[in-house]
Parts: structure tokens; C-alpha cells; sequence
């Protein structure tokens, strides 16, 4: 299956975690519920999942296994030539 892009997922994480955020401390305000709930299944549908709850814990180990090393850049270091 083809994954996206960590820095979409990072994203949209963040942006789930917002929305969660408001909607549980505004549980009556409609809009808050269609944003959070629209985050939560476009989560689902690049995760792969049926539910948030899924979608998110996916998400978080997919973010953290292609997180590289602290100290790391990333690139490979070539062998040095004498």
C-alpha cells in the first residue's frame, strides 16, 4: 500500500489533535463536530483504517518509524578515498 508523506501526516495529526481539542470543550458547537469528524476520516482514508481510534495509533507508529535518529541527517556518509 502506498503511504503518504510523514510531513502530511505530521500535519494532519496536529490538526486532528485541534479539533479534538475544541470539539471536547465545545461538544454542542456543530461546527466544531463536522471539522473534527472530517479530520478524523480523511486520517482514516490515507491510514488506511476504519476507525480514528485506529487511523490515529497507525498514524503515530508510521510518523515515529520514519522519524530519523536524533543527531542524524539522513544522508548516508560516503567511504573516504586516501
Amino acid at each position: 500500500m502506498l503511504m503518504p508523506d510523514t510531513a502530511v501526516i505530521t500535519r494532519l495529526m496536529a490538526l486532528y489533535r485541534a479539533h479534538e481539542h475544541h470539539f471536547l470543550h465545545a461538544p454542542h458547537d456543530r461546527g466544531a463536530r463536522m471539522r473534527f469528524e472530517d479530520t478524523a476520516y480523511t486520517l482514516c482514508v490515507l491510514m488506511g483504517e476504519r476507525t480514528a481510534r485506529e487511523a490515529v495509533l497507525k498514524a503515530e507508529r508510521y510518523v515515529a518509524r520514519t522519524r530519523p535518529a536524533k543527531g542524524s541527517t539522513g544522508q548516508r556518509s560516503s567511504p573516504t578515498v586516501s
